[in-house]
């Protein structure tokens, strides 16, 4: 399983050390250092059934916004080269699951739920 976030995010913290926690093995992948490309990003909208499940509109960087890259978010190529561009904008972590399924954002219960046993 890989999981995608930024090491300082609160919420990817608590992911990881649930994670830790379960005993379930994880690569981690920063962001910052290893920005998702376009064909990635794309991958990740369709799996979660848009780009809307991806953009994190709750986090400062969103709120920093001027509002034609916010307009510019509203059309599906936009949204994807402004997560491409400013990546803290993705909402944390993505995880890509070893049946293939993606999911944003820390849900413990879902999580639970796909961890074998």
């Amino acid at each position: 399983m890989r999981l995608y976030g930024i090491p300082n995010c609160d919420t990817v913290k608590r992911a990881r050390a649930w994670l830790s926690g379960q005993a379930q093995a994880h690569e981690f992948v920063d962001f910052k250092k290893q920005v998702p490309d376009a064909a990635l990003l794309r991958r990740w909208s369709e799996a979660l059934g848009g780009v809307e499940g991806l953009v994190n509109r709750r986090g400062t960087t969103w709120r920093r916004l001027d509002e034609a890259q916010r307009a510019g978010a509203e059309q599906p190529e936009g949204a994807l080269a402004l997560l491409q561009s400013q990546p803290s904008l993705i909402r944390r972590p993505v995880v890509e699951w070893p049946d293939g399924a993606v999911t944003a954002g820390f849900d413990e219960a879902g999580w639970r739920e796909r961890l074998p046993g």
